[in-house]
This record gives C-alpha cells, sequence and structure tokens, in this order.
C-alpha cells in the first residue's frame, strides 16, 4: 500500500507542475499539429495510407520525444534530482509515476493528434488507435528511464533523442504495420526491464 501511495503522490506533483506551469503540453500539442498540418501539404496527391500512417507515427515520436525532454526538468532546474533519488521510497516507484504522467502528456496530445490526422488524411482506423494505445506504455516506459539516465549529463538535450530514437523503430514498425502482438510483446519486455533496472540506472547517475 505504501508503495502505491507512493506512485500517486509523485504522479500528482508531476501533474499538478505541469497544471501550473503549462510548458509541456502545449509545446507538445502545438508540435504535433504543426507536424501533421507540414506533412498534409508535403504529402504528394495520390500517396498510399501506409506512406500517411508513417508521417503519424514521425509525428507522435517526435512529440513523445519533446515531452520525455522535459520530464526531469523540473528536478533538474531545482537541484532536486539527487533529493527524489534519496527519498525514502523504492526507486521504482519514481519510475512508474514519471512514466504514468509522460502517459497522461502523450494521452493528452494524441486526443488532439489523431483527430487532426483523420481530417487531414481521410480517416484512421480503430486498429491504430489501439496500436497508438499500445505504443504509449513502451515510449513512456523506456523514455522514461533514458531521461533519468540523460538529466545529468553536460549534452542531455543531445543524449536523449540518441538513447531514445533506436528503441523506438521498433515501436514505429509494429505501429505502422499494425502489428498488435508486437506492440504488447514489446511492451511486456521493456516494461519489467525499465522497472527493475532503473534504481541501478539512478544510482549512478
Amino acid at each position: 500500500m505504501t508503495y502505491l501511495s507512493d506512485v500517486v503522490a509523485l504522479t500528482r506533483k508531476d501533474l499538478l507542475l505541469e497544471l501550473r506551469a503549462k510548458e509541456t503540453l502545449p509545446s507538445m500539442l502545438l508540435f504535433v499539429l504543426a507536424a501533421l498540418t507540414i506533412f498534409h501539404f508535403a504529402l504528394p496527391r495520390g500517396a498510399g495510407h501506409t506512406a500517411a500512417l508513417g508521417l503519424l507515427w514521425s509525428a507522435l515520436i517526435f512529440t513523445a520525444l519533446l515531452g520525455l525532454t522535459r520530464a526531469f526538468v523540473a528536478e533538474r532546474e531545482q537541484g532536486m534530482f539527487d533529493a527524489l533519488v534519496l527519498a525514502p521510497c523504492d526507486r521504482s516507484a519514481i519510475w512508474l509515476a514519471k512514466s504514468l504522467a509522460v502517459l497522461a502528456f502523450l494521452a493528452a496530445a494524441e486526443v488532439v493528434a489523431l483527430p487532426a490526422f483523420a481530417a487531414f488524411f481521410s480517416g484512421i482506423g480503430g486498429r491504430t488507435v489501439v496500436a497508438v494505445a499500445l505504443a504509449d506504455l513502451g515510449i513512456a516506459a523506456v523514455g522514461t528511464l533514458f531521461g533519468a539516465m540523460a538529466v545529468a549529463g553536460r549534452a542531455r538535450e543531445l543524449l536523449l533523442p540518441l538513447l531514445f530514437l533506436p528503441m523506438a523503430i521498433p515501436i514505429v514498425v509494429g505501429g505502422v504495420g499494425g502489428y498488435l502482438w508486437f506492440l504488447v510483446l514489446y511492451d511486456a519486455i521493456f516494461v519489467v526491464l525499465a522497472w527493475a533496472t532503473f534504481e541501478y540506472v539512478v544510482a549512478e547517475v
């Protein structure tokens, strides 16, 4: 019960900070809408639905990266990351809380992005919506782990994309192809790995 309480408290802290600052979510919304608008005019007429899906997944991955870049900003700017790690709670609770907050930001951005994509590119299938939901779990889990690894680095804005983008390639492949089983497998493997290794990652930060 204590573990659950810690996760709820930490998640609530991150969400409240965002509600007050209004920095991460508006940036993500503006970016994904701008990207989809550019793709709408850049995609040649008559291009297939698969090409359009590829552009959607590209927009979602880079939007997620924008949110992940800011996941640990509050702790970094206030010099509180060490205090957060030394708090009397299981370190994996920090990872889970951050992942849930990132997941909430992704879901909020996609509530706007998916209808925009449907309007620009003539509809969106239910399978794609399910694939996006599954991909969000993997993105939040892996991205939060790499965000914690990058937060202490000098070139943190460069390090996070270098770590995260190669791991996002399977997500794009699974999403564009509609391979839901592949996304489920990706989530199952990397959620467990991220949860199990976070404690050791932050111990080295």
